[in-house]
């Protein structure tokens, strides 16, 4: 059993290491700051809540992760049930701006990507978000979504090559 200086010396230490990671992802999910740092304050909240149900600072980061992903997918979900029904209440459809400004078309192309990665299924949805936004390896994911490093490395595929198809569907070209 912890006392109350290690249990502050943990939470400081996996604080550390894991809220730059854990905010990337955020942010990279929700599109915006003040979201992002929200979440990742609600989330080591909870941590700290659990932190002594947690045995290690691996089994820590994977459960911030897990935890911190489903709050920012939460709140897109909930964003976008608001956005439609706004959209329904006032009957005015959402229109893509056109402008020639290179801010505005990077800002549009990065709406298009987030909204066609949240077109994917749950499970591609999940790794993509964690291979490409959180930065993390296969076995780093195979932790977090407890399932096996093979199963990522296909959930991996299937997202990128779904993804691919979504956005050549809207005519989005993402240079390599």
């Amino acid at each position: 059993m912890m006392n109350s200086r290690d249990e502050q010396t943990f939470f400081n230490q996996v604080y550390s290491a894991v809220f730059p990671v854990l905010f990337r992802v955020v942010l990279r999910i929700v599109g915006d700051q003040e979201s992002a740092e929200e979440i990742c304050h609600d989330t080591f909240i909870r941590f700290y809540q659990h932190s002594a149900s947690l045995p290690d600072a691996d089994q820590a980061r994977y459960w911030i992760l897990r935890v911190g992903k489903n709050l920012a997918f939460n709140l897109t979900k909930r964003r976008g049930r608001e956005r439609n029904a706004f959209e329904k209440a006032f009957f005015e459809p959402r229109r893509p701006s056109r402008s020639a400004d290179s801010d505005t078309l990077e800002a549009d192309t990065l709406r298009l990507v987030r909204e066609a990665v949240e077109l994917l299924p749950k499970t591609l949805r999940d790794v993509i978000v964690l291979k490409e936004y959180g930065e993390l390896s296969y076995n780093e994911i195979a932790e977090v979504l407890d399932i096996s490093v093979g199963n990522v490395k296909v959930r991996v595929h299937r997202a990128r090559e779904r993804l691919a198809a979504l956005l050549e569907e809207k005519n989005v070209h993402i240079p390599q």
